[in-house]
């Protein structure tokens, strides 16, 4: 039997639903608190199958390797457009809820493998439209300091989200920084960079 939306799954993950209320969210700016005490620097990752993922997550590995922090590692079930039937929306958050549980233990064997294993990393999911689950998680966490995105090497472009969040109409309001790291860039080299 499947899970309701917003009730918590296994190791503290919670799907959400965006509400009516996520314009209020959206349009607060919520002071940075990451190097106040008892707090500490986190950076963003959206984990998904994308190639330029890996650069990202070594980016930013290397980044938190150098002067701390932690990765949030943030997972989004872009709901289907036709889900006339509630078992097919949960059937799709399932599966979702599977497939990001997967990828989260594939982006912790990597970062073991490359060197990174004292890299902390909390594992996020949510639901619904990407652009409005990264601003809304960052609003919620007030560590979360920096967004690494990884561009693409595909010539039709560096990606949805570097496209529409980083060079679209809201990167001059963005509320943190957003690192992008061209796609190409090596473990080695990006070593060198961070």
């Amino acid at each position: 039997m499947g899970r309701g939306f917003g009730e918590p799954l296994e190791n503290g993950h919670v799907v959400g639903v965006s509400g009516p209320w996520q314009h209020v969210l959206m349009n607060m700016k919520t002071k940075r608190r990451s190097f106040e005490s008892g707090h500490f620097r986190k950076f963003l990752l959206i984990v998904d199958e994308s190639q330029e993922v890996d650069a990202a997550l070594y980016y930013a590995a290397s980044r938190i390797q150098r002067s701390s922090g932690s990765l949030v590692m943030l997972y989004i079930i872009v709901p289907q457009e036709f889900q006339h039937w509630i078992n097919v929306r949960q059937q799709q958050v399932e599966e979702e809820t599977a497939k990001a549980k997967a990828l989260f233990r594939l982006v912790r064997r990597k970062l073991n493998q490359a060197g990174f294993e004292d890299v902390a990393a909390e594992e996020v999911i949510r639901e619904g439209s990407k652009g409005e689950e990264i601003r809304k998680l960052i609003d919620e966490d007030e560590d979360i300091a920096v967004f690494v995105l990884g561009a693409s090497t595909d010539p039709a472009g560096p990606g949805p989200l570097v496209a529409s969040l980083a060079a679209g109409t809201a990167a001059g309001s963005f509320p943190i920084p957003i690192t992008i790291v061209p796609g190409t860039l090596e473990l080695e080299d990006i070593q060198a960079l961070a």
